[in-house]
């Protein structure tokens, strides 16, 4: 049975359509990626998911049981860990930890047990009672995502967990996010980074203006690209009317695309490609001063479903 089910949610703001029709599902111990540019309705998504927003249609299946007007059976099961920190700095971690555990219904030797264990897993067990305002961001990004596990959540909604994350922090960010997995935690991930979604997420959904427009794993997901690979091939001395004689002629087969003295072909498969390119640039191939292949990324993915221009909305 699946954690949590979203079945053809939307939401509006006036006339707005923020979410339309969105539906998926993440079953126990699955990290599930939701990526999308700015304004595609994520944030309202989670909001519905918290049981923050009823949806204005559809509805939300938590282990099968229908949620409308019923946030209650979700409400202890669930922990959100938010984009911003929401701490006390003038408080220590320990007590930081002691006051959003009271909020869980936590109380006496379970409480003071919590808090050490959550302390531990979250690896500030030492830095426990100095005050949080001496604390780097990456120690206080650990102690808020600690905050959301003191209950034990079934579920847990984490909004881009290691923005302005050290290194360091974040790769403790990711182990902890697997070990909760490991232990059957349904989490919900929403990211703008496109290797933390590729690392950690078994299935990636993408959004855009309140539409899921595309799921599935990353393998699956890079098959929606037309091209698999990205030739780019450095030309010694070549002016901009050579390269697109070369772009028009022999190479047109190859797509290419044309930037400051190379050319970018797009192919299937480099490996197999190879020949047929060095074939295409004839004598002109002695002029190749640097190759380099990309291979086809989440990112790729992304601006090719979503376009490329930036959104600030």
């Amino acid at each position: 049975m699946q954690i949590i089910t979203a079945e053809n949610l939307a939401y509006s703001y006036g006339q707005q359509r923020a979410v339309d029709g969105v539906s998926f599902s993440v079953g126990p111990g699955e990290v599930y990626g939701l990526l999308g540019p700015n304004g595609a309705g994520k944030t309202t998504l989670i909001g519905m998911l918290a049981s923050l927003l009823d949806p204005a249609g559809g509805r939300i299946l938590f282990n099968g049981e229908d949620l409308t007007g019923r946030p209650q059976l979700l409400r202890p099961q669930l922990g959100v860990v938010p984009q911003e920190v929401s701490l006390h700095d003038e408080l220590t971690g320990r007590e930081n930890l002691a006051f959003f555990g009271g909020l869980y219904g936590l109380a006496g030797n379970t409480l003071r047990q919590r808090v050490g264990e959550v302390l531990e897993r979250v690896g500030l067990l030492k830095d426990a009672d100095r005050r949080l305002g001496g604390y780097s961001g990456g120690m206080k990004r650990r102690i808020n995502i600690g905050a959301s596990l003191l209950h034990q959540p079934r579920l847990l909604l984490m909004d881009e967990p290691t923005v302005g994350v050290d290194p360091q922090s974040r790769n403790y960010i990711y182990e902890l996010i697997a070990g909760l997995a490991e232990q059957g935690t349904a989490i919900i991930y929403t990211t703008h980074y496109m290797e933390e979604a590729a690392r950690l997420c078994r299935r990636i959904g993408i959004m855009d203006h309140g539409r899921m427009i595309a799921e599935g794993t990353l393998a699956e997901l890079l098959e929606l690209l037309p091209v698999r690979d990205l030739i780019r091939i450095g030309i010694s001395g070549a002016e901009r009317a050579e390269l697109e004689a070369l772009a028009a002629g022999s190479l047109a087969d190859f797509a290419p695309l044309i930037g400051d003295g190379e050319l970018t072909l797009q192919v299937d498969n480099a490996g197999r490609s190879l020949a047929a390119i060095s074939a295409a640039f004839g004598p002109e191939a002695a002029r190749i001063s640097d190759l380099a292949v990309e291979r086809a990324s989440l990112e790729n993915v992304f601006l090719h479903l979503t376009g490329r221009s930036l959104r600030e909305d």
